[in-house]
């Protein structure tokens, strides 16, 4: 065996032995409580007009880069709708999440920047942290403002620092204390960056994001909105200045080095925020699942449920095998609810993860937490 394939081997015989060898898989015919389709735009025909999103558009692919052929009014429209919804300046499409925190995180800084980041942050933060030239990245407590306190006072007067957070954290479900943090940054001379993935459309005004909801939106540098989890499509942007949207154009490399969004997804997208804005949208019953959901907690127990008004709600089961069996349990009873495994989650903290949506119902819950407490 060549070495190159002798590594992979070892890599994979490790994770085999270690009882958390990631596989693809197909779920079908059971209740969702997995999926980030938090509103059921992806698959509960609440936006019909996005069955016939393609057959709107006369081409598959775009047929370049934004900065080639790839550009369109289109999509420029749909930046200036974004921009406007979300009450910012200015707004730049990437093709998901993942590229818009890789590329904006990593072309801002330089060697001389320091970056404070939660320490739960997503992978796709990491990771644009990791590509970052900066010499200077330290993680702080989770949501704990002494720590940041402490690292903001120690680093503010070696150059730019740049604190990085989620709204909504994706494993926990549990929120930033935004308010506080902006707060700390602006008495530190330092600036903040805000994903908002897992609160688009589940928080604030018309689903505007937890920001907003707090009156936050121009005492922060950049934000992240996703389009694949509540908002039912694909794709993301950053919000900012102008200034921060013309520097990505020129400097982003997960912008200007791939083909762009093809037209069927910039006018999903934009189907997605018409109804954000429009007097039909509504996440009321989404926020009263979740309270039930909460109560329901309190009535049989709280020991190992994550404190969220998100809807995510996880239970730390401990151990990989004691999660796969509870996942197990609930999907032979017909509901879909996946594991989380190390080493996705450090140690100790293997869970399941629960996702609520608009389409759940009061006796689905019902049944969750019969078959977890059975």
């Amino acid at each position: 065996m060549h070495p190159v394939e002798q590594y992979l081997t070892d890599k994979l015989n490790e994770r085999i032995l270690a009882g958390n060898l990631r596989a693809l898989k197909t779920y079908k015919n059971k209740v969702d409580l997995f999926s980030n389709d938090y509103l059921g735009l992806a698959t509960d025909g609440v936006l019909t007009e996005t069955q016939h999103a393609a057959s709107l558009v006369h081409y598959t692919g775009s047929t370049g880069s934004r900065l080639l052929s790839g550009n369109s009014t289109n999509a420029e429209a749909l930046e200036e709708t974004i921009a406007s919804f979300h009450q910012a300046e200015a707004a730049l499409l990437f093709n998901s999440g993942y590229d818009a925190n890789v590329g904006l995180i990593s072309c801002i800084t330089n060697r001389h920047t320091t970056i404070l980041y939660d320490e739960l942050c997503h992978a796709s933060i990491i990771d644009g942290i990791r590509l970052s030239q900066c010499n200077r990245k330290y993680k702080f407590a989770h949501n704990d403002m002494n720590e940041l306190e402490e690292q903001l006072k120690k680093y503010k007067d070696l150059g730019a620092v740049l604190v990085i957070t989620e709204s909504v954290f994706s494993m926990d479900g549990d929120t930033a204390p935004l308010t506080d943090i902006v707060t700390l940054c602006e008495a530190n001379n330092a600036q903040l960056i805000v994903d908002e993935a897992h609160a688009t459309g589940v928080f604030g005004p018309q689903g505007r994001g937890l920001v907003c909801e707090l009156g936050l939106q121009q005492r922060v540098f950049a934000r992240v909105h996703t389009f694949g989890k509540a908002l039912g499509c694909h794709g993301a942007a950053v919000l900012g200045s102008i200034l921060l949207k013309q520097y990505l154009i020129n400097f982003a490399r997960t912008f200007i080095y791939t083909t762009a969004l093809p037209g069927h997804s910039v006018h999903t997208a934009s189907l997605a925020y018409q109804y954000l804005a429009s007097k039909s949208f509504t996440n009321e019953p989404l926020h009263e699942l979740i309270a039930y959901f909460r109560g329901s907690i309190r009535d049989f127990g709280s020991e190992g449920w994550k404190d969220s008004t998100s809807a995510i709600q996880a239970l730390v089961a401990g151990g990989n095998d004691k999660s796969r069996k509870l996942a197990n349990n609930l999907q032979e009873a017909g509901l879909q609810v996946n594991p989380i495994l190390h080493p996705t989650v450090p140690l100790g903290q293997e869970r399941l993860r629960i996702c609520l949506h608009t389409f759940n119902t009061k006796e689905q819950v019902d049944l969750l937490f019969e078959k977890i407490y059975s």
